[in-house]
C-alpha cells in the first residue's frame, strides 16, 4: 500500500509513519519544515505537494493543532478558534481536495480526529479544539457519502488519549500503541465499512 500521513514529524503522525513502514507500505510523511514540507492550510502548498505526491491507496489526514487548552468561552481568543478550524478542518478538506485526483477507485482516506470532538462527549472547556475535532468528524462522514460513488472509501479515528505533547505524558497509550491499532483500521477500510466513526482498537466511536 502506498500511503500519505500528513503531520509526521512527531507523536502519533511519526509513529504511523514508522507502523506504516514497519508493515512494509510505502509511507511518506508531511512536516512543516524539509522535505515533503506542508502547511496544510496553504492550497498553493497542497497544490505542489500534489504534483509530487504520485498515486496513492492511503491519504491520512493527521495534522492537528490544540491551543486552547484550558481555555473556556470567557478566555479563548478569536486567535485561538482560526487557528483550530483552519489547521484542524479546512487543512483536511484542502488535503483532500489537492490529493484526490492520486486516490484511484479503491482508495481509502483516514481523518484522526479526537474523542473530544464527539458531541456526546461534552465538558465545556478546549472550545476551539473540540469544535474544530467535532467538525473534522462532520467533513468525514460527509466525504465518505460524497465519494463513494467514486469508489473511495473514508473514515474517521480516535487515536486514544496518547502520551505525546499533545496528550500529556499521564495519557493511556503509548503513540506506538496507537499507531498499531490505528494502521489495523487503515488496512480493514472498504466501501462496506466507509462512513465508520471508531477508536484505535476498532471500537464504535460517539460522534
Amino acid at each position: 500500500m502506498r500511503a500519505l500521513v500528513t503531520g509526521a514529524s512527531r507523536g502519533i503522525g511519526a509513529a504511523l509513519l514508522a507502523e506504516g513502514r514497519a508493515r512494509g507500505h510505502e509511507v511518506v510523511g508531511t512536516t512543516r519544515e524539509g522535505e515533503n514540507a506542508l502547511d496544510v492550510t496553504d492550497p498553493e502548498a497542497q497544490a505542489r505537494l500534489a504534483q509530487t505526491t504520485g498515486p496513492l491507496d492511503l491519504l491520512v489526514c493527521n495534522a492537528g493543532v490544540f491551543v486552547d487548552r484550558g481555555c473556556d468561552i470567557r478566555s479563548v481568543t478569536a486567535a485561538q478558534l482560526t487557528e483550530s478550524f483552519a489547521t484542524n478542518v479546512t487543512g483536511v478538506a484542502l488535503t483532500v481536495q489537492a490529493q484526490l485526483p492520486n486516490l484511484s477507485r479503491g482508495g481509502r482516506i483516514a481523518v484522526i480526529s479526537s474523542q473530544m470532538g464527539s458531541s456526546q462527549k461534552v465538558n465545556g472547556g478546549a472550545l476551539a479544539y473540540r469544535a474544530s475535532k467535532a467538525a473534522a468528524v462532520n467533513l468525514a462522514l460527509n466525504l465518505a457519502a460524497g465519494l463513494r460513488a467514486e469508489g473511495i472509501a473514508v473514515g474517521v479515528y480516535h487515536p486514544g488519549w496518547v502520551r505525546t505533547d499533545m496528550g500529556g505524558g499521564a495519557a493511556a497509550i503509548s503513540p506506538g500503541e496507537s499507531a498499531r491499532g490505528l494502521w489495523d483500521r487503515f488496512e480493514a477500510l472498504t466501501l462496506g465499512s466507509t462512513g465508520e466513526s471508531a477508536t484505535w482498537d476498532g471500537r464504535a466511536h460517539a460522534v
